[in-house]
């Protein structure tokens, strides 16, 4: 049907897909956007969120990308590869104990809590993050799939042991097992994910009704498939982000913005209409 808009808007045809709907055409006001982001939730049985570091950088974090990012600043090639942890093991742990440092006095910020709240609403859920700070786990998510690994997780180079340690180290750990060193058990750039954590967030991806992708440039592959998977299946995808990404070609509704100020506002519309 078409809907003229008041106000000098362009005309706009809206498509009916169960209680949402998606607009195919015209403009929206943000406030617009987040009520049909939280109308496309309440009509969600299986709900996937997708975060980048975005969300982190609300929190005082630094991204690898964008203005002041982390590349911009440092050598990634020695800081974040397996090329320069081999090169200079120390001034990799120096570098990844400072971002420690930087996670243990910071805090989650409303957008990580909105998505925690989202967990609890929902029984079929899954959130997939690209980010290593564990504040997602903080804020109360317990459902979740950290494909880039956690910045707090070791693991040794030699042998399979394991551990978490949040201790900021003055120089490289060693392995208590079989004396090699420990190194942050996350993955660096060149490195493939866990293929445990491929299967789980690729299979869930398949079955979602809806993927929420928040704060993420969704240019780097593999992660990048899943709202990809989710919509050449028939899914929604909901964008939050600052700027438009390959995501924006094929979300449902994408809204600009921080998402420690959407989000919040989404889900409260979502839980008055549920």
């Amino acid at each position: 049907m078409g809907v003229c808009l008041q106000g000098g808007e362009f005309a706009r045809k809206v498509k009916k897909f169960g209680k949402s709907e998606i607009v195919v055409g015209g403009m929206e006001t943000q406030d617009e956007k987040i009520l049909r982001a939280a109308r496309i939730l309440a009509d969600t049985q299986t709900l996937m969120v997708f975060t980048g570091a975005g969300v982190s950088a609300e929190s005082g974090f630094p991204t690898f990308r964008g203005k002041d990012g982390l590349w911009d600043q440092y050598e990634i090639q020695k800081m974040a590869t397996p090329e320069g942890f081999v090169q200079d093991p120390a001034a990799v742990w120096e570098w990844y104990c400072w971002r420690r440092g930087l996670v243990l006095e910071g805090k989650p910020n409303p957008g990580h809590y909105a998505i925690a709240e989202l967990e609890r609403s929902f029984e079929d859920f899954l959130l997939a993050t690209q980010n290593v700070d564990n504040l997602h786990r903080v804020a109360g998510n317990e459902k979740i799939v950290e494909l880039h690994g956690n910045i707090f997780a070791e693991k040794c180079t030699r042998c399979d042991f394991r551990r978490w340690s949040e201790e900021i180290y003055t120089e490289p750990p060693h392995c208590p097992k079989c004396g090699a060193l420990l190194r942050p058990d996350v993955v660096w750039f060149g490195e493939p994910l866990d293929p445990k954590d491929v299967e789980r967030a690729w299979s869930f991806a398949e079955r979602a009704d809806t993927i929420l992708v928040v704060g993420t440039s969704a240019v780097v592959y593999p992660a990048a498939q899943l709202p990809e998977i989710v919509h050449a299946r028939g899914g929604r995808v909901i964008e939050v982000n600052l700027d438009s990404t390959p995501v924006t070609l094929i979300a449902t509704v994408s809204i600009r913005g921080k998402s420690g100020e959407i989000l919040p506002k989404i889900v409260e519309h979502f839980k008055a209409i549920s």
